[in-house]
């Protein structure tokens, strides 16, 4: 079988040797709370790699020690950070591997002492602090760390970089009327509330010339809060400004009953895909090789992220293979042995 699945895909200067994405996913694994790579993290992306994952994409890393989700997430807020990076890039790419970092700050959603923050003072729920809400000023200082995040990623050696604008964190916030009631220029409209993103990727783009992704959250799942047709909006303004994919996810920015099921947020990637011109990855419960392959083929999707499947398999990208009928190359490592 000719799979599309494990067909190269080029986008600006980097070609990644298939469609298979290891999605970002939190490991809550730096134990001295510094933001550094542990050996835990070593292992767990050089394996995937192995696996042949086409793009391995690291955890969600913080801009600023106050936009870390929880003590132990991976940072990236501090020049100390990029040796460890720059070291485990160069392993990955020994096997094959593209490189990518998703680059965030968890607003609200930050589970640590002090303070935290957000466009509103607005709690995520019952049980959460309530944030503090962002001065204009502190709106800059944020939109400079993240352009300071970048030129890391880049002095580091990655390929890619994916902004974090889902799953409820700080960009996300800013985006949707459930959690940003500002009434100055970052709030009331939906240009607005899409100021944040904007300054983020023109800061971004200022010092970074590789592929530039953006994850979102295509549906809030709430009949006050965004839907897959504003977020067409969205993306055809972020392609405007040089963004070259949508990372599509959903939900999370309230708390909310989602109805998930395999593949339940590919109609999304399609969406966005089909109606803002723009290329898009789908993601959410993606398990079957066939099941990824009818997603590329039927044009819903550029890219497939897989994320609890990884977790499952860090072989994956074999298993699919085998599901599919084909067969892949090996790790050069492993040709070696065999010769």
């Amino acid at each position: 079988m000719n799979a599309k699945l494990f067909e190269p895909y080029t986008i600006k200067n980097v070609t990644i040797k298939n469609r298979i994405v290891m999605s970002p996913m939190c490991m809550y694994s730096c134990y001295e709370e510094d933001g550094k790579l542990t050996d835990f993290h070593r292992t767990h992306y050089i394996s995937r790699a192995v696996g042949q994952a086409g793009l391995i994409m690291l955890e969600a890393s913080a801009v600023t020690p106050q936009g870390r989700i929880s003590p132990q997430d991976l940072g990236i807020w501090s020049d100390d950070h990029i040796e460890g990076l720059k070291s485990l890039v160069s392993e990955l790419k020994s096997y094959g591997a593209k490189t990518a970092i998703q680059i965030a700050h968890a607003g609200r959603k930050a589970v640590l002492d002090g303070e935290i923050v957000a466009p509103s003072a607005i709690a995520f729920n019952e049980k959460s602090k309530t944030p503090k809400e962002l001065t204009i000023n502190e709106i800059k200082e944020t939109v400079k760390a993240f352009q300071d995040a970048a030129r890391r990623a880049k002095e580091a050696g990655f390929d890619i970089i994916e902004l974090h604008g889902a799953h409820g964190y700080l960009i996300h916030q800013f985006l949707s009327p459930l959690s940003n009631h500002r009434t100055d220029e970052y709030g009331r409209s939906k240009e607005n509330r899409y100021r944040l993103l904007k300054e983020v990727i023109e800061a971004v783009n200022e010092i970074w010339d590789g592929p530039l992704f953006v994850r979102v959250s295509a549906n809030d799942y709430h009949p006050e809060g965004l839907i897959p047709e504003d977020y067409v909006e969205f993306a055809k303004w972020m392609k405007d400004q040089g963004v070259d994919l949508i990372d599509v996810s959903s939900g999370a920015v309230v708390p909310a009953r989602i109805n998930v099921y395999p593949g339940y947020q590919v109609p999304f990637a399609d969406l966005i895909r089909n109606k803002a011109g723009i290329a898009t990855g789908a993601v959410g419960m993606i398990t079957h090789g066939l099941q990824a392959e009818e997603i590329l083929q039927s044009g819903r999707a550029d890219l497939i992220f897989a994320a609890r499947e990884f977790l499952r398999d860090p072989y994956w990208p074999r298993t699919a293979a085998v599901q599919l009928g084909t067969e892949i190359e090996s790790p050069v490592q492993y040709e070696r042995g065999w010769k």
